[in-house]
């Protein structure tokens, strides 16, 4: 449980970096859902993401109780990667990180003009962290994990800017990677008081959380195949389970159809570009449009390759 404190602490990290991003009722995009809806360009960030808060604030946290200047390594599809990346540049530490083969050139590129060394290792997110964890210990680095406290803690900042600019926000759409978005909106909502609904998205191909969040146990799927790659996870994290089972209205699933015509859909309504995840929210409430009065939805990301894009603006939906 997140205090409101803890968070505006994290905040003066975050801003001695990055500014508030902005949200935004975009017309056309409140026509086509039938409604007013506010955007959260989490797109507007030195990385183009939301997780740029969240580094910031666990690496500041290390290096400052850090002596020996110890390198740190994760794993990533790419976002999380980016803000480590950055946040390590600027308080001085080394940073590796692992991504699975195949994935996107782009983020891969980002990752390296940010400062970090890759290492390509597994068919998924869940075996390149497999691997970071045993070149953690064989190098003697510091690993990082997806889901942390100081993440969320950092993440939450995103949360307080969206709900304490539109407060009479009813229900906001979060989509779920590992987690840590969801349970900063949720650790935002309740420090402020607020009674938003919170709805988790997931992506119908990578189901894991929406399946946990059902049945009230533990669930892992076989794949992730998703080509909305920021939540293409197998293994739900235990501690974003606790958080979004104890603070979330609902956990609803989204096709890649409904995705792609979401990364559409902003293009031409805001010509805001949107990864797969990032245009999660939006697809879901297309599909969900009859909960809620004033509905926000969180643009989390916008690093998708320009092939994918390309196939999507032509109507196509990618395949993986």
């Amino acid at each position: 449980m997140l205090t409101l404190a803890a968070m505006e602490d994290a905040a003066k990290i975050v801003y001695g970096a990055i500014s508030p991003t902005p949200q935004y009722a975009w017309p056309l995009i409140g026509e086509a859902v039938g409604k007013t809806v506010w955007v959260k360009h989490e797109n507007h960030t030195p990385i183009g993401a939301f997780k740029v808060r969240g580094g910031l604030v666990y690496l500041k946290n290390f290096a400052d109780h850090s002596t020996t200047g110890q390198g740190i390594i994760s794993a990533t599809r790419g976002n999380h990667g980016q803000s480590l990346a950055f946040a390590a540049k600027r308080f001085g530490l080394p940073c590796t990180i692992v991504v699975p083969h195949g994935n996107s050139t782009e983020k891969n590129a980002a990752m390296r003009a940010f400062g970090a060394t890759l290492v390509e290792h597994g068919r998924d997110f869940d075996e390149a962290k497999a691997h970071a964890f045993d070149l953690a210990e064989e190098q003697h680095l510091h690993f990082v994990p997806s889901f942390h406290a100081d993440l969320v803690r950092g993440v939450a900042t995103y949360g307080l800017e969206f709900l304490r600019s539109v407060p009479e926000l009813d229900v906001i759409y979060v989509p779920i990677g590992l987690g840590s978005g969801i349970c900063g909106m949720i650790s935002a909502r309740d420090a402020l008081g607020l009674k938003t609904k919170i709805i988790g998205v997931v992506s119908s191909k990578a189901d894991a959380y929406a399946r946990s969040f059902e049945t009230g146990d533990y669930k892992e799927t076989d794949s992730a195949s998703t080509f909305a790659d920021g939540m293409a996870v197998r293994c739900p994290s235990e501690e974003a389970l606790a958080v979004i089972r104890a603070g979330a209205e609902d956990v609803i699933r989204v096709s890649e159809d409904d995705v792609a015509e979401a990364m559409r859909l902003y293009y031409r309504a805001t010509h805001n570009i949107a990864e797969g995840a990032g245009a999660a929210a939006l697809a879901a409430l297309l599909a969900d449009a009859n909960r809620g009065s004033v509905p926000g939805i969180v643009l989390s990301g916008q690093n998708v390759d320009r092939d994918v894009f390309a196939k999507v603006l032509e109507g196509e939906t990618p395949e993986i």
